[in-house]
């Protein structure tokens, strides 16, 4: 099953969603951790431009998992009404804060007018650079919206295992096993 259907979530979300959340952990980690380095570490280069490669990967993939989610049926939510807007509300907030870190990130990098190799294999062009203090108003940027898409993933994640087991809800199983909807609730109450 690689497609969504109304009782479960297809392969192709599944693997964007996992892979996405491991990405995103794994930029930030990095991200912090390369701050801290001194100019003689071996790091110092290797850091950010593994940052810069990986952050560029996943803003193809984020534009290509938000197509895949234009084209492609949500299942169907599980809990109240109330419930279902605010797991709506909540996912656009991932996906807006997710946008604007990656984009952000990337204006860091192109700034002087340089576009990003992407380990080698491919360079994104700088389509935005040249702008006053674009750099430093751009690192803001992401730094702060990085920081609060880690926080708001983290309570999505508590929050998806508050449904597992304190709700006994399948929400979390759908997002492991594609087109899981045994025991699926006709919807919204």
């Amino acid at each position: 099953m690689w497609r969504n259907t109304p009782g479960g979530w297809g392969w192709i979300s599944i693997a964007l969603h996992w892979l996405s959340a491991l990405a995103v952990v794994g930029l930030f980690v990095l991200g912090w951790w390369m701050t801290g380095l001194g100019y003689y570490d071996a790091w110092y280069n290797q850091g950010p431009w593994v940052h810069r490669s990986a952050g560029a990967i996943l803003l193809l993939a984020t534009v290509a998992r938000l197509l895949w989610r234009f084209f492609q049926p949500a299942p169907r939510a599980e809990g109240s009404r109330f419930e279902a807007a605010a797991a709506h509300a909540g996912h656009l907030l991932l996906y807006v804060l997710l946008l604007v870190a990656l984009v952000s990130g990337y204006l860091i990098t192109t700034a002087r007018g340089s576009g990003v190799s992407v380990f080698g294999w491919f360079e994104l062009p700088a389509t935005l650079s040249g702008y006053d203090n674009q750099a430093e108003i751009a690192g803001t940027i992401h730094w702060y919206s990085a920081l609060m898409l880690l926080v708001l993933a983290g309570g999505h994640g508590l929050i998806a295992l508050k449904h597992h087991w304190l709700d006994k809800r399948r929400t979390l199983l759908r997002m492991l096993r594609a087109g899981d909807a045994a025991h699926h609730d006709a919807g919204p109450h």
